[in-house]
């Protein structure tokens, strides 16, 4: 092995695992704790050192005010995380996460390791993949590919079974995300078909179900809430989450904390005896949501149920027997054991690894293709509507791709034309996700619809995207590559002002309803599953609210438009 090793990682939102090539085959990397399985806990010691691994994750049962889990599920938010009195970006975490992998790796494989492979959920939009290249770069990486984890996994099932020709759907349930992606395998081709999920549906999920839960019986037997008390909270999530991994083998379980809290002067002990059909008849409906996906998937890749010839478990959460069961009941066919659920995805980043630094060859080894999870395109004036969202990438379309969209000037005259790029599935691009804009000018003035305006979008393994355009009557060109991290810098800029106070605003009185709507709409658990509108919403509705304090009373009477417009959206 030499300096130019690189190693696969799978950067979990519970756990993170990293594994290299030898003799040919993946081999995962025990940590400086001698485990394979680091928990993704960062924290601040009573010293003030950064702990990672076992060490964050139990301090966090004593100190969860310096401690960061679960940072993935806020990869590509605005959200900051406390640790230590000071507040870090999700970026930043992760980078720190990975810097740890790296030091483990280097001393583990005796040779300083700087070239890597991550994976990443197949459901990350742009923005997701592009601060986790930004966080392994930050942590000393040179970030070669960016995977997707169901398609990690299935390289690491290919990789021994060379030969077969079948249809593989991967379903990958892990800590804070969920994924299913449908895979064909022919003669050492590992083809992605189509993929879905849901990044908001995890084990976490299923942990939240049983603390509410206890919050709710502790509620009735002593009057207290436990959700005010944030020690209390911590323990009961370090208990949920022994629970149910016990619910995987066993009947039943009893969770004790004494001392939890106190009354009048008076400790109170927490018990509650929970069984399997409680546990399962309380996250029925977070079963359920994965069916939604793995119908897409089917529709997509045209491929019938009955046509599937290997289901592949992923994921911690898919030890849970309902999830098993559930799979099969749904679609007709047991789930395969041939992949352990927490190794496979970084075993197949490192293939992906081997095949790029070239321990394994392509021929002898095993060929991949991928494809884009989201729809792309750009913002058109159609039939008066001025958001139509016009697509030049379909989803699920095999990458590397380029396609192209014809386009005209939509005015007599025009110099120029603003190319807004979008990222979702709705016809009306307020609903997306804004990706970027350019400008392209030098457009001769001639009468409208009379100039064509030639739209390209290139479309690379690392899910990264360039767009470019060009005018054929002139040769003019533009383009822009879609640097997601600019974007998120300039907003934190913009979002530093605190809007709070708009109450105190004389305007405060005329758009309180809608800002009220608002909020409501986005406390919805319909909305905290659309992360697109979710983020519009929010958007909009610190717009007002800057606007409001700024009294800007015409500014605040478009964003008012523009909020009931989404809101009517979803009505």
């Amino acid at each position: 092995m030499g300096a130019d090793t690189i190693i696969g990682i799978d950067l979990g939102t519970s756990t993170t695992e990293a594994a290299v090539i030898r003799d040919g085959k993946p081999v995962m990397i025990v940590n400086l704790d001698g485990q394979v399985i680091t928990p993704s806990a960062a924290g601040v010691d009573k010293s003030g050192q950064l702990v990672f691994g076992e060490k964050a994750k139990a301090q966090y049962l004593l100190a969860p005010e310096d401690t960061v889990i679960e940072a993935k599920r806020k990869i590509g938010t605005k959200e900051k995380l406390r640790m230590g009195n000071k507040d870090y970006t999700p970026v930043e975490i992760s980078s720190m996460l990975l810097k740890y992998v790296k030091d483990y790796v280097s001393e583990s494989l005796g040779e300083n390791i700087s070239r890597a492979v991550i994976s990443v959920p197949a459901y990350f939009d742009d923005l997701q993949r592009q601060e986790t290249v930004e966080a392994g770069k930050r942590a000393g990486f040179e970030v070669e590919r960016i995977i997707n984890e169901p398609t990690a996994a299935a390289l690491s099932y290919g990789i021994g079974h060379m030969e077969e020709e079948s249809h593989i759907l991967v379903y990958d349930l892990g800590g804070g995300t969920f994924d299913v992606t449908l895979l064909e395998m022919f003669g050492g081709v590992v083809e992605v078909k189509a993929s879905s999920g849901d990044n908001r549906l995890g084990g976490k999920d299923f942990d939240e179900c049983l603390i509410q839960w206890l919050v709710s019986q502790f509620r009735k037997k002593h009057g207290k809430d436990l959700s005010k008390d944030a020690a209390a909270m911590v323990k009961l999530k370090e208990q949920a989450e022994w629970c149910k991994k016990e619910l995987s083998s066993r009947e039943s379980c009893q969770i004790v904390i004494p001392f939890i809290a106190e009354k009048s002067g008076t400790p109170l002990a927490l018990e509650e005896t929970v069984t399997l059909e409680l546990f399962e008849e309380m996250t029925r409906d977070l079963v359920e949501r994965t069916h939604a996906p793995i119908d897409v998937v089917l529709a997509d890749s045209g491929v019938l149920a009955k046509d599937i010839d290997r289901i592949l478990l992923v994921g911690g959460s898919t030890r849970m027997p309902m999830v098993r069961r559930d799979i099969e009941a749904y679609l007709q066919k047991e789930p395969s054991k041939a992949v352990n659920p927490d190794y496979a995805v970084a075993e197949g980043a490192a293939i992906q690894a081997g095949i790029i630094e070239g321990t394994l060859s392509r021929e002898e080894g095993i060929i991949m293709t991928d494809v884009n999870p989201y729809t792309l395109g750009i913002r058109v004036l159609c039939e008066d509507r001025s958001h139509y969202m016009s697509i030049v990438i379909p989803r699920n379309v095999t990458i590397p791709v380029v396609r192209k969209g014809i386009y005209y000037t939509s005015a007599d005259n025009q110099t120029s034309a603003k190319i807004e790029v979008y990222q979702g599935e709705h016809d009306d691009v307020r609903l997306n996700h804004f990706l970027g804009e350019f400008v392209i000018s030098g457009i001769p003035m001639r009468p409208e619809g009379e100039e064509r305006i030639e739209v390209e979008f290139s479309y690379n393994l690392n899910g990264m995207l360039e767009v470019s355009a060009r005018i054929p009557s002139s040769g003019e060109e533009a383009s822009v590559e879609i640097n997601m991290m600019a974007y998120e810098e300039e907003f934190f800029t913009e979002a530093a002002t605190d809007v709070s106070k708009w109450k105190e605003s004389s305007l405060a009185k005329e758009f309180r309803t809608v800002v009220r709507r608002a909020e409501r709409r986005l406390k919805s658990e319909t909305v905290q599953n659309m992360p697109f509108y979710r983020e519009d919403l929010e958007s909009c509705l610190y717009d007002l609210k800057l606007a409001l304090i700024e009294e800007d009373e015409d500014r605040a009477a478009e964003l008012e438009e523009d909020i009931l417009d989404l809101l009517e959206e979803r009505e």
